[in-house]
């Protein structure tokens, strides 16, 4: 059974591992065990606190196959982005240059650097092993973490935001960083994205353009990028896309690309989830297939069971198995949704 959990320091060495493989470009996790701890310390740290309003929490989870113990996987959000450490993006705007004495009018791109999505909530760190990208285990990684905003809703901003990684080559490489790296930051695209995955970002401050940057003077092959996702982060993309997420005009200040927004409650997960009270007993798997999660936070469970329940139903019935596994009885309630 493939069960969605928090964090816990137990799971340092598949953290890290999960941190290796994920290669250039994965800022969330850096290859460094002081930050790596720290990033489940803090994570510890907010499913165990009481939270009002969201300020700098962080939820990280864990995919486990309990068949084996081993950690397969790993998605996070955080609460509210930008409250303690500078967040960037790139705005994609427009600048019009009309003369009448000439008869000439022309639509300028612009870059502009800017921090619009401070307070946003973020949708990140989803990572699963290659041998259990399969069936449904995807899905269930990714969209687990719905189900959590729709139970915790004031533990989240109102813009849910996620950003997309952008086109970089094998060698870790990307098109649109070359031009930043040879006229401003003159560090290269590795470095400066595991500085911002530490969190030493005051060199973007001190290094970025501070003016509007006209796209037409960038090299093509920083422009053909520019809102564009590598190919690994395709299906992430499209999934995000089916929950109703789009791109506003914001790209990553380092690989250019995309960054997806939508509005908590009108994210079609949240709102197609249901809560259904647990009776235990022989279940009915001739269903569908959907996410079930307890309702809590420190303890969350979450994990995929075949259902047979309609639009009517108030209550489903789990296994023992089942319910031990998501820490529910009989009488509780749980969030279900369509895998």
């Amino acid at each position: 059974m493939l069960i969605i959990r928090p964090i816990c320091q137990s799971d340092f060495a598949a953290l890290r591992y999960i941190a290796e493989a994920s290669g250039h470009g994965f800022t969330s996790l850096p290859v460094n065990d002081e930050v790596l701890t720290a990033k489940i310390n803090r994570a510890e740290a907010s499913f165990n606190k009481p939270v009002s309003k969201p300020y700098d929490e962080s939820y990280l989870f864990v995919m486990e196959d309990t068949d084996t113990g081993e950690v397969v996987g790993t998605c996070g959000i955080e609460g509210a982005v930008g409250m303690e450490d500078a967040f960037y993006h790139y705005r994609l705007g427009t600048e019009v240059y009309h003369s009448a004495q000439i008869g000439v009018r022309n639509e300028v791109e612009t870059l502009t650097l800017c921090h619009d999505y401070t307070g946003a909530a973020e949708m990140c760190t989803l990572f699963l092993r290659k041998d259990y990208r399969k069936s449904t285990n995807g899905r269930l990684l990714s969209r687990c973490r719905f189900l959590f905003l729709a139970q915790h809703p004031s533990r989240f901003g109102e813009t849910v935001i996620a950003e997309m990684r952008g086109v970089s080559d094998a060698s870790g490489n990307s098109p649109f960083y070359g031009w930043l790296q040879q006229h401003f930051l003159g560090i290269d695209f590795i470095e400066a994205d595991y500085l911002s995955g530490l969190g030493q970002k005051a060199f973007m401050a001190e290094m970025m353009p501070r003016s509007p940057v006209y796209v037409c003077m960038l090299p093509e092959a920083a422009q053909r990028v520019i809102g564009e996702v590598h190919t690994n982060t395709r299906p992430a993309l499209s999934l995000l896309q089916a929950e109703g997420f789009r791109c506003r005009g914001y790209v990553d200040i380092f690989d250019g690309g995309p960054t997806v927004e939508c509005t908590l409650q009108e994210i079609r997960a949240v709102r197609d989830s249901r809560l259904l009270t647990v009776l235990v007993g022989p279940m009915d798997d001739n269903g569908d297939t959907y996410i079930v999660a307890n309702t809590q936070v420190a303890d969350f469970r979450a994990t995929a069971v075949r259902l047979n329940v309609t639009a009517e139903s108030n209550h489903i019935t789990l296994s023992p198995a089942f319910a031990q596994a998501l820490r529910v009885q009989a009488g509780q309630q749980v969030r279900i949704l369509p895998i």
